[in-house]
């Protein structure tokens, strides 16, 4: 459920219509409804109730500090995977014991900072990193939390490139040599072992390869204890899918998600700590775009937009979907045309959708991108030179810019010639 509907046949975020946004802002523009952020996180707090858990949004979906801030005062925890991101989340008010440090490359330079300003714990995802970490630690006359990110060798049957489990993937710890490097976890000095990690890709649309991991989770966590391993935290990543299409596609409901948890690893006594990124964010938010042309080609129609891939980019990445509506309601006579939709960056990669029927556009038309929440304004460039979008977060029936669109001078004066030029 998102809160974009139409209103006397207009689109809008909430309380507010969206030409209201474009003529304000100008287009194209991400817009973010706080209502649809709101649900979705409780979704998952009530999923995991009556365990004791922590929701850590993943901070890599959607970092806008506006949206960090909400979430936070929601309650919600965070799961970073850079020194930007961390300190993009302590900016928001999130306290440090409430940041999980992920990712497969963390710098000492990036340990230091969250040792310094605390953290909940760091996911180790490697030999190379516990023996740094330790050293950093140490150094630093401070103990750093740590579970091991285990890698449990499962195919999340989700796309190639947001797969994390499979054991050519380079995420995490072979799970049958988890024993043997927590050993050495527990020898090294300035470490203190809180539990184990799992993450297994994204987007993932069937529970069973949740079901198979956290299986292996829990076995491992039984031999652990046996060795003596304190582990008194179990984070279970996140990946839940989203539907993008308004077909039969129909992803897992986060209670059936709680449900499953419960049943694999709900009887271990660990505190659960799960990773949503896309399911908090991705239907919370859109992105606005202009018709510029309405272009004639041999035996296609193109619909060039004034969005382009720099602005979202899974099409082009992944190949992904995303529904595409215009904001103005079609008369429910209309008869669809069919479109190539594109936008106006030099690559022929510049394409969102290829042969998408959609009612009859013009030039000066908007049409909204839904599901554009996650992974959207995150993964934006300024190629071609093209300014960064703009970001608006709707509460009610009114709304903020809480990411300005930069100005051409701002952008240039970022460049700097040397005098001998």
């Amino acid at each position: 459920m998102d809160h974009f509907i139409y209103r006397d046949g207009i689109l809008h975020a909430e309380g507010v219509a969206l030409p209201d946004i474009a003529a304000t802002v100008g287009t194209p523009f991400y817009c973010y409804s706080a209502a649809t952020l709101r649900r979705h996180y409780q979704l998952f707090t009530d999923a995991l109730s009556p365990l004791p858990h922590l929701v850590c949004f993943a901070v890599k979906s959607c970092s806008n500090l506006a949206i960090l801030r909400l979430l936070g005062d929601l309650g919600a925890g965070m799961d970073v995977v850079s020194g930007g991101e961390y300190l993009r989340a302590r900016a928001a008010g999130v306290a440090g014991e409430k940041i999980v440090f992920s990712g497969v490359g963390k710098t000492r330079a990036e340990m230091r900072l969250a040792l310094t300003d605390g953290v909940r714990q760091f996911n180790v995802e490697s030999e190379p990193e516990l023996r740094a970490l330790s050293e950093v630690a140490t150094a630093m006359g401070t103990t750093a939390p740590i579970t091991l990110r285990v890698n449990p060798d499962v195919d999340a049957g989700t796309h190639d490139k947001i797969a994390t489990g499979r054991k050519e993937d380079k995420f995490g710890i072979p799970i049958a040599r988890a024993p043997g490097i927590y050993a050495e976890a527990a020898r090294l000095p300035g470490l203190s072992v809180v539990g184990i990690d799992v993450h297994i890709g994204s987007q993932l649309t069937d529970l069973a390869p949740f079901e198979a991991a956290y299986r292996k989770v829990a076995d491992l966590t039984r031999q652990l204890r046996a060795d003596g391993h304190t582990i008194s935290r179990l984070d279970l990543g996140g990946g839940l899918g989203i539907p993008y299409t308004r077909s039969n596609e129909v992803p897992p409901l986060p209670s059936d998600y709680g449900a499953l948890i419960k049943r694999t690893v709900g009887d271990l006594g660990c505190e659960i700590e799960i990773e949503p990124g896309r399911l908090i964010s991705g239907n919370a938010g859109i992105l606005v775009s202009s018709v510029i042309w309405v272009k004639e080609g041999e035996g296609r129609k193109f619909l060039i937009l004034d969005s382009a891939m720099n602005d979202l980019i899974r099409p082009a990445m992944y190949g992904a979907w995303h529904d595409i509506v215009p904001v103005g309601e079609p008369a429910p006579e209309a008869i669809p045309d069919v479109f190539d939709v594109v936008g106006p960056v030099c690559e022929s990669g510049d394409t969102f959708a290829r042969g998408r029927p959609l009612p009859p556009l013009a030039e000066g038309d908007l049409v909204a991108f839904r599901s554009a929440g996650a992974y959207g304004a995150v993964m934006a460039s300024e190629y071609n030179s093209r300014p960064l979008v703009p970001e608006v977060l709707v509460h009610g029936d009114h709304f903020a810019v809480i990411r300005a669109r930069p100005t051409f001078d701002e952008m240039l004066a970022r460049d700097t010639i040397p005098e001998w030029l």
